[in-house]
């Protein structure tokens, strides 16, 4: 029996070590998988923009709608959500000359942050 539970608190102690390097390591797969997603985006919307002559004014639009010239959709799938089930922020035109913005608020869904809640941001 204490064979038993020397063998649970080992486990327990490797378990406190581990996990917090594991539940890091989540944190920057889905900031990857952000911006994996904002890149498709980007090629989406830039064939939208050679097809039409201009950025759509919605994400939603690269999946449907009824303007002369549009080739869609531009998206396989609908627009996806961000890892932390929040909908990107798509600003047409963008800060500084860019044509447009797409971001993510990250894991708190507010702007601003630091670490994993700091805003994942393309163009």
């Amino acid at each position: 029996m204490i064979e038993l539970l020397i063998v649970i608190v080992i486990l327990g102690l490797l378990a406190s070590l581990v996990a917090p390097k594991f539940f890091s390591q989540l944190g920057t797969a889905e900031r990857g998988i952000a911006s994996a997603q904002m890149n498709a985006f980007e090629t989406a919307l830039d064939t939208y923009r050679l097809d039409m002559g201009a950025y759509p004014s919605t994400l939603e639009e690269l999946r449907k709608s009824d303007k002369p010239r549009w080739d869609g959709p531009y998206l396989p799938k609908e627009v996806p959500l961000d890892p932390w089930k929040n909908p990107y922020v798509y600003t047409t035109p963008g800060d500084n000359g860019n044509p447009y913005k797409i971001m993510s608020y990250a894991a708190d869904g507010q702007p601003g942050g630091t670490d994993n809640n700091e805003d994942i941001v393309h163009k």
